[in-house]
């Protein structure tokens, strides 16, 4: 199931970037006209973080926004703040509906790390792994690089954006670093 968000998402940029490049061609116009407003402000909710959404379209004949986020992280007990510039395209002839991609870093600051450390020890014949866990309370501090794709639909006659996204993030943590993958449900109240 894990695997399966990221190759229908993929698969989804594939579909609408071929749809985006050809209406292009006819004249329609993609951006802040096309998305049907110039900012956003709401909730994000996803599997890995939580917290708010700020977007706002900084040229609206090429469709680039600014995104922000502010989130919590359940498990590793911290925040980070996020900014991206993505870029949006409409997608077929569903009005109001806007296919986005973009790149951006973060900086967030988490409390502890829990972790084992394994040791061998020999037993008579036999050698055995023994395990040791550790919980550190230090506050560290993690930056990294990320990337979005996602979808949106701007409700008509309402004032709110509805949107899905999957946002992968590559992060330095305390010398450690991982890969970690990202996907959230968004509501924005749009002005």
């Amino acid at each position: 199931m894990k695997q399966l968000f990221p190759r229908l998402m993929i698969l989804l940029l594939l579909l609408t970037s071929g749809a985006a490049h050809a209406q292009s061609k006819k004249g329609r116009s993609s951006g802040s006209a096309g998305a049907g407003y110039n900012t956003g402000l709401g909730l994000r909710a996803g599997g890995y973080s939580s917290g708010l959404t700020f977007k706002h379209f900084i040229s609206g004949k090429n469709g680039v926004a600014f995104e922000g986020l502010v989130t919590t992280e359940y498990k590793a007990h911290g925040a980070r703040v996020t900014l991206l510039l993505e870029k949006h395209l409409p997608v077929a002839d569903v009005k109001n509906l806007q296919f986005y991609y973009g790149a951006g870093g973060h900086v967030g600051s988490y409390r502890g790390r829990y972790y084992y450390v394994g040791r061998w020890e020999t037993r008579g014949k036999h050698k055995d792994v023994y395990y040791t866990y550790y919980e550190d309370d230090t506050n560290y501090i993690a930056f990294g690089a990320d990337l979005i794709l996602g979808l949106e639909y701007k409700l008509p006659d309402l004032p709110f954006v509805v949107g899905v996204d999957y946002k992968p993030f590559f992060e330095v943590f305390d010398g450690y670093s991982g890969f970690y993958n990202d996907a959230a449900l968004s509501l924005r109240f749009t002005f």
